[in-house]
């Protein structure tokens, strides 16, 4: 007889340093670091009638991000 799996561990309590405000220039660098994708579309309309339509499509990445990451493939080859 075997015995049964251990329950899963609890999720960690959220510190206060998680909840903490973030500076803009901190997340700023760390999107650029990795890179971000943002998509969405916005209708305004009045009685049924879209009045504006706008349509969001934006790829932000720093260059040092692409420049390491060609290099990563090219030494991969």
């Amino acid at each position: 007889m075997t015995a049964a799996p251990a329950p899963p561990a609890p999720a960690p309590a959220r510190t206060s340093r998680d909840l903490a405000p973030v500076a803009l220039v901190d997340l700023l660098d760390r999107l650029l670091g990795t890179g971000v994708v943002v998509a969405g579309d916005v209708v305004v309309s009045l009685a049924g009638v879209d009045l504006v339509e706008i349509r969001l499509h934006l790829l932000i990445s720093s260059v040092r991000a692409e420049m390491a990451e060609r290099q990563r493939a090219g030494a991969g080859r």
